[in-house]
């Protein structure tokens, strides 16, 4: 399992001030919002606060006005397994902090669409906003991202992004790591199907495939490298184009589960065997990499702790900087060595 990045920022927040006072952070945040605590426990907190000369944020002081913390999520694509994780974490914390979700979705993947999804969260009440790729990517540096002035959460964005707090992996380490899996192996030509350039991803993740390659001494060769757009379809057409190189691949590595669900689907009905005459790597461990045959080896990323952990930081009034959570590479049936 990779280790997560270190936090550098060491400023004094809601957690330090419950862990201080003895209480949770949910309490601390109570005590901010005026509500109702018992005394002997909002005298805890503010001791505590006064001694720690804690001062709450700007998110914090945004929550610490509303009456309660209406979170705003938008998404576009609901049939998507990251789309149905995300939501999970983000019910599972709300239940537990006393938030409300609010969902909207959006049809486009541009910044006309993302600016109008934002909007509308806004126009109904929310006071804060948890915004999934490719939405957080597209609107960071905006001039809306500029005129925001609830706390904003990027969820998994495909790298730290400079205005905006972000919970997410390290997504090229990651890369980095499954390619270097498939190198130890023995495989030498190795395939990559990218996400659309509308995901950082479509950069990070290559990234970490192209510097695992490298530091194996194996010229990169981008006639190995297919686009999808993370659905199952684009990978069946990014699998075909390189099943159909001269000298194909033997092994393929692909951007998200989806895709290399559909290489994996493609291989059979050309005969292929899994993994004897091809390996097939994925990225997420969404439910689909247990379904197909052979199951599929994967990064695992947390998509319901990232969205857990984002709702508690709006809680805690914590909406700052990068926090990075563990991934793993999980080994399962859909690699092995290369054919002789």
């Amino acid at each position: 399992m990779a280790r997560a990045p270190r936090r550098s920022s060491k400023a004094i927040t809601m957690a330090t001030v419950a862990e201080h006072a003895g209480v949770s952070t949910m309490t601390v945040s109570n005590v901010i919002r005026g509500r109702n605590v018992q005394p002997a426990l909002r005298d805890a907190v503010n001791r505590a606060i006064v001694e720690l000369n804690y001062r709450p944020n700007a998110a914090a002081q945004a929550l610490a006005s509303a009456n309660a913390l209406k979170v705003g999520i938008a998404y576009r694509n609901s049939q998507n397994a990251f789309l149905s994780a995300l939501l999970v974490g983000a019910l599972n914390a709300a239940t537990d902090v006393g938030a409300q979700l609010v969902l909207h979705q959006y049809t486009t993947a541009d910044r006309a669409g993302s600016e109008e999804s934002i909007r509308a969260l806004l126009a109904g009440g929310c006071n804060a906003l948890l915004l999934p790729p490719p939405l957080c990517e597209i609107i960071s540096g905006s001039a809306m991202r500029a005129e925001l002035t609830v706390p904003v959460i990027a969820l998994s964005p495909g790298s730290e992004l400079p205005d905006m707090a972000s919970v997410r992996i390290d997504d090229a380490g990651a890369a980095r790591e499954m390619t270097r899996h498939l190198i130890e192996l023995g495989h030498r030509r190795i395939g990559f199907i990218r996400a659309p350039d509308v995901h950082i991803v479509s950069r990070t993740r290559l990234e970490g495939y192209r510097d695992a390659l490298t530091e194996a001494g194996i010229p990169f060769d981008p006639a190995l490298v297919a686009d999808g757009d993370l659905t199952f379809d684009s990978g069946l057409e990014a699998a075909q184009a390189l099943f159909d190189l001269p000298d194909p691949p033997t092994a393929i590595f692909a951007s998200n589960d989806d895709m290399a669900a559909a290489v994996v689907s493609l291989a059979h009905r050309r005969g292929m065997h899994i993994p004897n005459d091809l390996s097939v790597a994925g990225f997420d461990d969404s439910p689909i990499a247990i379904k197909i045959w052979p199951t599929l080896t994967t990064i695992r990323q947390p998509i319901v702790d990232i969205a857990e952990r984002a709702v508690q930081l709006l809680a805690q009034g914590t909406v700052e900087g990068t926090s990075y959570l563990h991934y793993e590479l999980i080994r399962r049936p859909s690699t092995d060595a290369p054919p002789r």
